[in-house]
This record gives structure tokens, sequence and C-alpha cells, in this order.
């Protein structure tokens, strides 16, 4: 019973103390403190926010400024690429076309040991043949009593015909063997007489065709003869001097037929007439055919235009112009994103300071 009566009155003095205290102390005390401490704790608060903010938005623009200018360098620099391949594209397809229309001649010069016995076609006009015979090894013997006919040592065949270039005017033409050896020097040497008195200038026309065979199998000599001095050159000679010429043959391909021509050297040498006066009014004429050398000489026509080089070139071209285009169009995606990325950041920035 004690116990509880003392319990009883302990707790009434507490509670009456705590009446007291809470009488004597103002309504405002606690207030107050929480107040300064609410306005302490969010003042703190912003101003740390309000520096990591700004320190971030500054390396981010950084950042961004950074790469965009690099962006800008990269762009550049690709379109001084595709300027470059579109040149380069150009030039080439340029390069081909004008290779294409202008071919270039490769010349080769083949040995040969015998070449075909070319067509020695002569226009004596009023001369006569008075000799015609093989020797070898660039060696003529002495003359015997020239002027006068002797045997005639050559395979020969007169063809009459009426000429290309002038309408209803007959020619005659000796057309004779030439010679083959080239390994021996083998040579045609023949003489003609002449009456110069008849004339004022004296010379014998000879026309040089690839293949004497040609003439034999052909059918139609004449018109054999007229299509040989419309397609080749003609030369002559002059009396009184022995001519001495130099074949070399040379072969000429083209892109649709091949064409034979006949280039020479010619050497002229004097004749001294020993014969009577009164034989000297009949000029002489001598001439020398042979082979310069054992080469033939070929010119083909190329093309020196590749079109799969050509076509490789322009594959690298586009390929480097598509890489170009789709590097631009992923530079241009990476701007947009950043752009909006750069928008949003900056919406979500506002919105925290508001």
């Amino acid at each position: 019973m004690l116990r509880k009566e003392r319990a009883r009155s302990y707790r009434e003095f507490n509670d009456e103390d705590d009446d007291d205290e809470g009488s004597t102390q103002p309504q405002g005390f606690f207030d107050d403190g929480t107040e300064d401490l609410d306005h302490e704790e969010p003042n703190g608060s912003i101003s740390q926010d309000d520096d990591i903010t700004d320190n971030s938005s500054s390396r981010r623009f950084s950042k961004t400024c950074l790469k965009n200018v690099f962006t800008v360098v990269l762009i550049f620099v690709y379109l001084l690429l595709t300027a470059v391949a579109v040149f380069l594209a150009y030039q080439t397809i340029s390069d081909f076309l004008v290779k294409l229309k202008q071919p270039v001649m490769s010349v080769t010069y083949k040995e040969v040991d015998s070449f075909s016995p070319p067509g020695i076609a002569l226009y004596p006009g009023k001369a006569q043949l008075l000799s015609c015979k093989h020797h070898y090894h660039d060696y003529i013997p002495p003359l015997v009593d020239p002027g006068k006919p002797q045997k005639i040592d050559c395979e020969v065949k007169r063809v009459t015909y009426i000429g290309p270039f002038t309408n209803q005017t007959w020619k005659t033409a000796l057309v004779f063997r030439g010679p083959s050896d080239v390994r021996n020097k083998e040579l045609i040497f023949m003489q003609f007489s002449h009456n110069e008195t008849e004339e004022d200038f004296s010379a014998i026309t000879y026309m040089l065709f690839a293949k004497y065979s040609d003439l034999i199998a052909s059918t139609n000599k004449s018109e054999f003869m007229r299509d040989c001095e419309r397609n080749y050159s003609t030369w002559t000679f002059s009396g009184g001097f022995r001519t001495w010429v130099k074949m070399s043959l040379v072969r000429t391909s083209g892109k649709h037929n091949e064409a034979m021509e006949f280039r020479q050297e010619s050497a002229v040498v004097k004749f001294n007439d020993k014969r009577p006066e009164a034989e000297q009014t009949n000029q002489l004429f001598f001439a020398v055919f042979e082979w310069r050398d054992p080469y033939m000489q070929e010119i083909r026509l190329i093309v020196t235009a590749n079109p799969w080089s050509s076509m490789a070139i322009l594959c690298g071209v586009f390929m480097a112009l598509f890489k170009a285009a789709n590097f631009a169009k992923l530079t241009i995606q990476w701007i947009i994103r950043m752009r909006k990325r750069h928008l949003k950041n900056k919406a979500r920035e506002l919105n925290q300071v508001s």
C-alpha cells in the first residue's frame, strides 16, 4: 500500500513539474530554432549544387565544342577527298577515251634468213635492157663491153596495162624477180641503154612490191600492176650513174588490215664512159638492187587503254565516294543526336534551377 501511494505521488509530482516548465517557456522557443535550422540547411545545399552544376555544364560545353570542331574538320577532309576522287574518275575516263582513239605504234625487228623475192618493176620507156645478172657478197665483176647486149640471167615478165591515174595511157613494165638470199648478200645488177638525144632529161622509173610470186599467181596481171602502182611508191635512177639501191621491208599491221612497204637507201656513183665517142650518144643506166640487212621491221598499232585497270580505278573511286557519303550521313546523324541531347540537358538544368 505504501509503495503504490509513493508511485502515485511521484507521477503527480512529475506532471506538475512538466506543466510548470511548459508554462514558464515561451511558445516560439522551439519554433525559432527549427526555423533557423530549416533556413540554414537549404541555403547550404543550394550553393553546393550550383557549383557542381556550373562545373559539369562548362565541361560538357567544352567537350561538345571540341567534338563539333573535330567533326567539321573531318567533314572538310572528306569533302576534299571526295573532290580528289571525282577528279581522278574524270581523269581516268578522259585518258581511257584518248588512248582508245589514239593508238601508239610499236616497232619491232624480226631477223630472217631469207626474204621472199620481191617484185622490181621498171618502166624503161624507150630504153633497152642490155643485161641482168645475180651476184653475191656485194661483188660486181668489171664490165665487159658496156653498151652492148649481153646474156640476161634474170627472171623477168613484161606487163602492159593502163595506168591507174592517167586514163587511156598504156604503160609497159619489166618486172624482175628480186634477190632473196640476204645472208649471202645476193644482188641483182642490170644495165640499160637509152638514146638521150630525143629527151631533155633521161631517167628510168622503178617500183618495188612485196612478192614477185603474187604477180605469177595472179590471173589478171594488168589489174595486179594497176593495184601495185596505186598502193606503192615509185622512184627513179638517172643515166650515166650506177645507182645502188638497198631495200628494207616494213610490215604495218592496222586495226583491220595489213600493209607492206619498202624503204630504201640509194648510193650513186658516176660511170666513167670509156667507149668511143660515136657510141657515147647512147646513155647507159646501171642499177643494183639488194637487201640492206636481214631484219624486217614490223609496226603494230597498239591500243594502250586497258579497260580492266580503268575499271579497277573507277571501282576504287566509287567505293571511296560511297564511304565518304556514308560517313557524311553518320556525321550528320551524330550532330543531330548531340544537338538534341544538348537541348534536353539544358532544359533539365533550367527545370532544376526553377
